[in-house]
């Protein structure tokens, strides 16, 4: 599990101009100082308060609340925008259809996800940019022009690193009372949630569909917290937990023949077009799982679930279309 240690340091300087007469004795120049008082002395205090973040890539200073801000996780800008935090600038190609405001020339495009307009973020001149997994490998040339964070949910430790993550957020932006309100929300609906579960012994499979092939997802994947953290017990123990998942076959499925089958249809948000999952993964072999006979195929939003996970309104939702395959 990722840690973050938040640091807060004031720094305070002061200038001071004090003007007082030469051109007489002792006395008299005391008494100029001493009617002068505050005409003749000026004081300015600068403050910024400071966090240093320690995060997976490395640690980062920041100054709280900064005003000139680039965001490449899309968790991250639902967790800003959820508190009310306005950015500056964010890769606008592929951006879930529930911030689409942010395609709007409001905001400036700092390219796409993995090729990142670096010349136009120098422009911006920020004072934070915010990364995650997809930009990992471009963190020192970020870190040149500007304090970089890296936020990424740990597969395997998904709802603490989620809070972690959002709470890093808050403490930078100063929203610590909204978060927190929020965050407990979130945690609330997900225990409602493991208490339907609890006792759960139909199985659930995980699938993302993509140009006609499927991959599997188990425990601590990409899409795990359904096992690990929302109670589904898994109908197959050993899918290699990654994030690109394990590459399977429709006779896989058909052999697993699961009691719920959740999907993560990749296309729909990144495809160019071709066949839907529901064309593709709803054939003659997976018609015969119990998953199909009892309608419990379960096409979940990819938005919230591949482009945006982590955010503080796409757990919500991801929390809710979970619970929703039990109604």
């Amino acid at each position: 599990m990722k840690k973050f240690r938040l640091i807060t340091g004031l720094l305070i300087m002061t200038l001071t101009a004090a003007a007082c007469g030469t051109d007489g004795g002792g006395e008299e120049a005391s008494g100029q100082a001493s009617g002068s008082t505050d005409g003749n002395k000026e004081k300015e205090e600068v403050q910024a308060e400071e966090l240093t973040i320690e995060h997976d890539l490395g640690e980062t200073t920041v100054e709280k609340n900064p005003e000139e801000v680039v965001v490449f996780d899309f968790g991250s800008l639902d967790t800003l925008d959820t508190l009310g935090v306005d950015v500056t600038g964010v890769p606008q190609a592929n951006i879930p259809t529930y911030l689409e405001k942010y395609e709007s020339a409001d905001y400036e495009n700092v390219g796409g996800l993995k090729e990142p307009d670096f010349e136009k973020i120098a422009e911006i001149d920020p004072e934070l940019i915010i990364i995650s997994g997809r930009q990992s490998d471009a963190y020192d040339e970020f870190s040149k022009i500007a304090p970089t964070i890296f936020l990424q949910v740990d597969t395997k430790d998904y709802m603490n690193s989620f809070e972690e993550n959002v709470m890093t957020l808050a403490e930078i932006f100063e929203k610590e009372d909204e978060a927190d309100e929020k965050l407990t929300e979130v945690k609330e609906k997900v225990a409602a949630l493991q208490e339907k579960t609890s006792d759960m012994e139909e199985e659930a499979l995980i699938i993302l569909a993509s140009d006609g092939k499927v991959s599997a997802y188990g425990s601590e994947s990409r899409f795990g917290l359904i096992h690990d953290e929302f109670g589904f017990p898994e109908s197959d123990e050993n899918i290699e937990a990654s994030i690109h998942g394990q590459s399977v076959s429709f006779e896989y499925i058909a052999e697993q023949n699961p009691d719920y089958l959740f999907i993560v249809d990749r296309g729909a948000v990144v495809g160019d077009g071709g066949s839907s999952a529901k064309e593709v993964v709803e054939n003659d072999l997976t018609k015969n799982t119990e998953a199909y006979k009892n309608d419990n195929f379960i096409y979940l939003d990819p938005n919230y679930w591949y482009l945006s996970g982590g955010g503080l309104l796409s757990v919500s939702e991801m929390v809710e279309e979970v619970e929703g395959a039990l109604e």
